[in-house]
């Protein structure tokens, strides 16, 4: 049935993508973070929607009228430099070269729909639409894995569809995490035009919370955690955001298992848990591959090649300050970084990792400074509303990401390309069409009338 109805929608879908290309960079987004392959069987399970709605967004965008002009600023220049950094890493790689060049390929495409957004993006019609590709993507999947945790009582484990990019349920629980608040936007921009709207998104929130305990992640709940801090302080309504956690906590509080309970608190003895430590092992052995190759580092997953996390290891009684408890590198298999920072470091270097770092600072003071810039010229709360929600999701990236290899994630880079066509197309547009004269406002003065004798 699911393939019947997907078959039957595509072609009006490619007919108003081709019509409209922000429409088919909404749908870039939508099926990089939707996964369509994992939904459907048969012939409709053979098409390679990606690359189809890309390829359409593309086409659509060459043969487009009065193309906006590319605004790139110091974020876009920063996020260009990085990937031209990854290129020269990929070629210098200690790694397989067909392995880290298949990677190279994959954050290719994620560069490409960051540069595709700044291409077609530009005004607030087509950054709603974008945002609502993601909430129909990672939060619909949360609706539905959510609403079987709950009805379990607690009991089903959420975890991603495999093969995807949010295969893995702690970058999941990120994912969620960062749309909570795009939907927090969306729930005050429509949320008063429909009833039913502003229960699904309402709803699609509570779930996305519930999703995030569900996927027993510690880096996604440590995310919330923060996020839901964060909100409490940037938000203008206090009181409900306060209400609203509070029943939230109360709520899940009835779904939480012995074993989520036993998870969490190994926060609070850290050093005392394996598993963690052996994440720290893997940062350690990620700062001594940057050390040994400080400028390009050693390339897209090269401390997940045994060969080099064995050769890594010994030098790992050099740095005993770098402190692991009593955990050592494994000598079977390699290890993934475990966070985005230490990912970026022995992939790219200390010099892959300032840029890469540059980025997400610049994104969180852009946002930043969009809000303040409307806020002073008295422009619309929508768009400062829109500039605060943006700033949280790259917050709740920042701090999830922390514990998780999870660097090269589409959606992060599709926020930044979102703030500088903020900045860049909607912030300026929008304030001058506040300050503009109302011509209807004027006083209509009566019509000069000439005697004539």
């Amino acid at each position: 049935m699911r393939d019947l109805v997907l078959l039957s929608v595509l072609p009006f879908m490619l007919y108003f993508m081709a019509k409209r290309p922000f429409i088919g960079v909404g749908m870039w987004i939508w099926t990089a973070l939707f996964f369509p392959n994992a939904w459907v069987y048969g012939m409709a399970g053979n098409i390679r929607y990606n690359l189809l709605f890309t390829a359409v967004a593309v086409v659509s965008y060459l043969v487009m009228k009065n193309k906006p002009k590319l605004e790139l600023g110091t974020l876009g220049a920063m996020v260009l430099l990085f990937f031209l950094w990854t290129t020269v890493s990929t070629v210098l790689t200690l790694a397989p070269p067909d392995r880290s060049w298949e990677y190279w390929n994959r954050f290719a495409k994620v560069i490409a729909l960051f540069v595709f957004v700044l291409l077609i993006i530009e005004k607030k019609l087509h950054v709603d639409f974008f945002l609502w590709c993601v909430v129909l993507s990672v939060g619909f999947y949360a609706d539905l894995e959510a609403l079987k945790f709950v009805l379990s009582g607690g009991g089903h484990k959420i975890s991603g569809l495999p093969g995807h990019v949010l295969g893995d349920r702690n970058e999941l629980s990120v994912a969620f995490v960062m749309t909570l608040p795009i939907c927090y936007y969306l729930l005050g921009e429509y949320g008063q035009r429909s009833r039913i709207i502003w229960l699904g998104l309402l709803g699609t929130m509570v779930l996305l919370v519930a999703g995030v305990i569900g996927t027993q992640s510690r880096g996604g709940f440590i995310a919330l955690a923060g996020l839901g801090a964060y909100l409490f302080i940037k938000t203008d309504r206090k009181l409900p955001v306060l209400l609203l956690i509070v029943a939230l906590v109360i709520g899940m509080s009835y779904l939480v298992s012995d074993e989520w309970s036993s998870r969490m608190n190994t926060l609070e003895t850290a050093d005392e848990d394996a598993s963690f430590m052996g994440r720290v092992v893997a940062w350690k052995l990620s700062f001594i591959l940057a050390v040994q190759n400080p400028i390009f580092g050693g390339g897209f997953k090269a401390l997940e090649t045994f060969s080099v996390w064995s050769e890594l290891s010994r030098d790992f009684f050099n740095y005993e300050w770098f402190y692991t408890g009593t955990a050592l590198p494994n000598t079977k298999v390699a290890r993934a970084a475990h966070s985005v920072y230490f990912q970026v470091m022995g992939d790219h270097g200390f010099v892959g990792l300032g840029i890469y770092l540059a980025c997400l600072i610049g994104a969180f003071r852009k946002a930043k400074r969009i809000a303040l810039s409307v806020k002073r010229a008295g422009g619309p709360k929508w768009l400062r509303t829109l500039a605060t929600m943006l700033q949280l999701s790259v917050f709740a990236f920042a701090l999830g990401g922390a514990s998780l290899s999870f660097a090269y994630f589409d959606l992060i880079f599709a926020l930044f390309a979102l703030l500088i066509v903020l900045e860049a197309r909607v912030l300026p547009a929008t304030l001058a069409l506040a300050v503009a004269p109302n011509p209807a406002a004027e006083p209509i003065l009566p019509a000069r009338v000439e005697l004539v004798k």
